[in-house]
């Protein structure tokens, strides 16, 4: 490189973390019955930051119970006019609080800087306020007449947008009268501690908002409890399914936002240095760890070889290391399990007979790394080509045909996301009109907006999250 950046390191001096944290219930932070606490590291240290509460059956049956009351005394009967102001004054207060959020989001979960400042925070306080606009107007979302709020809504989220996906969860739901139980996950629980925090401050009624720690057996307790009317999951196929499985044959409404294997199409036609940026924003955009990461790239043949070629160049160019520094652009594995199976499909790659290059970068000492990858050689046999890996690692598939493109962009089990690239508009069209996929970018790669609707086919889940759509999952009534 012609020039080196000098460490910009964000100061820790903005967040203060306690050594201990309890459950948010009915308004107050509580223990958990059991006493049992767990702790949650900073993936690019291995420094433990804090002490988490675990819930149990009981605590799960005091967050419902809280969540039932303030559902049916207080925020239920409240007038969309005035629920709006609570989710204006909390989103005014994440912004106000953006950088200790942003700071404390990349302690806990290891992503960049950068990232958690300049896209997850901006985009939690527009979901705030995008339904916050809605929750007066309900009855012309399209909803019926008299649209009206399902009850308690049981809520599930992953580690990789910690803060980002509570917002999607929450706030529709609160925006359209229900009441709230969320669990974070318990790799990520700072930043939804935080958020309880803002909701004491906006004066939010207490049990309207609950938020719950623990692993995969609170979850369970959670999704499973009799008194929840609504489920929303977003994580794993494995877990959605297990989720499914669980609630059949009850009245619970269930949405599920599952995994990815999305594909980004880049044609002969294309304009390759913007394409090539696309590439790197779709895969290696928060470490791999996105559900709709472009982690198959389908290149026409005859441009394979010069794609791939700037691929390496522009990957020898992005810096990895102290998630903290604001020149970062790859930060830490959110987690020694995650990275373990990172190393697992990438050994399998190897094993099969693909081709790997990694980025030429040195790994810290501690903490939980993986270089910037590209696998090319790629067969759609591969597991590479078929398992969601998770982490910062690209397979490259070639083909020749739009028809070609198709059919191996939707040979996966999921449906999740997909990206086009060519100067064609009507290629554009002709290809999004046949790709199976919720959401497909064309000529850009992970962008995304409150007003426009997310969600997949397939073993990518169902339902939708964002935008007018998004507000369905969450409303009930005659006219529903």
């Amino acid at each position: 490189m012609p020039f080196e950046y000098a460490p910009a390191p964000e100061s820790r001096s903005v967040v203060d973390i306690a050594s201990s944290y309890g459950l948010f219930i009915n308004g107050d932070f509580v223990d958990a019955s059991s006493g049992i606490t767990f702790k949650t590291v900073n993936p690019a240290t291995e420094e433990v930051l804090a002490d988490i509460s675990e819930a149990g059956a009981a605590d799960v049956d005091r967050a419902v119970a809280a969540a039932r009351a303030a559902y049916e005394n207080v925020w239920g009967p409240m007038s969309g006019r005035d629920r709006a102001k609570y989710l204006f004054r909390i989103a005014r207060l994440v912004q106000e609080r953006s950088r200790e959020l942003a700071v404390l989001e990349t302690l806990d979960n290891g992503k960049p800087i950068r990232e958690s400042r300049d896209v997850d925070l901006p985009l939690v306080a527009a979901h705030f306020f995008y339904h916050a606009g809605w929750a007066d107007k309900l009855e012309h979302a399209g909803y019926g007449a008299h649209p009206r709020p399902i009850g308690v809504a049981a809520q599930v989220i992953p580690w990789n947008f910690p803060l980002l996906m509570l917002a999607w969860k929450i706030a529709p739901a609160l925006a359209c009268g229900n009441t709230v139980v969320l669990k974070p996950a318990e790799t990520t629980p700072l930043t939804a501690l935080a958020f309880a925090d803002i909701c004491r401050q906006a004066d939010l009624p207490p049990g309207v908002v609950n938020i719950i720690t623990g692993a995969g057996d609170t979850g369970r307790l959670l999704v499973e409890h009799p008194d929840v009317d609504k489920v929303a999951f977003t994580g794993s196929t494995h877990v959605g399914k297990a989720i499914q499985r669980a609630l059949a044959g009850t009245d619970t409404r269930l949405s599920l936002e599952l995994g990815g294997k999305a594909a980004n199409v880049i044609f002969d036609d294309a304009p390759l240095d913007q394409a090539v940026e696309g590439v790197v924003n779709g895969i290696f955009f928060n470490q791999g760890h996105v559900c709709c990461a472009g982690s198959r790239l389908l290149l026409q043949e005859s441009i394979a070889e010069e794609v791939v070629d700037s691929l390496k160049r522009r990957l020898g160019t992005l810096r990895l290391g102290d998630p903290l520094d604001k020149n970062t652009d790859i930060g830490a594995i959110n987690s020694a399990g995650q990275l373990a199976r990172i190393v697992d499909l990438v050994d399998s790659g190897d094993a099969e007979g693909a081709d790997r290059w990694s980025a030429p970068c040195e790994l810290p000492d501690r903490g939980y790394w993986f270089p910037p990858t590209i696998f090319t050689g790629v067969t759609q046999a591969h597991r590479i080509a078929r398992e969601e890996i998770f982490g910062p690692v690209l397979s490259v598939l070639t083909f020749r045909t739009p028809d070609e493109a198709v059919e191996k962009a939707n040979n996966t089990p999921y449906g999740l996301s997909a990206g086009i690239w060519t100067e064609k508009g009507s290629r554009i069209l002709w290809m999004a009109e046949r790709l199976r996929a919720g959401v497909v970018w064309a000529n850009t790669f992970n962008r995304f907006d409150p007003a426009s609707p997310f969600g997949g086919y397939k073993e990518s889940g169902f339902g939708r999250e964002g935008g007018i759509q998004g507000l369905g999952a969450y409303l009930s009534g005659e006219d529903h």
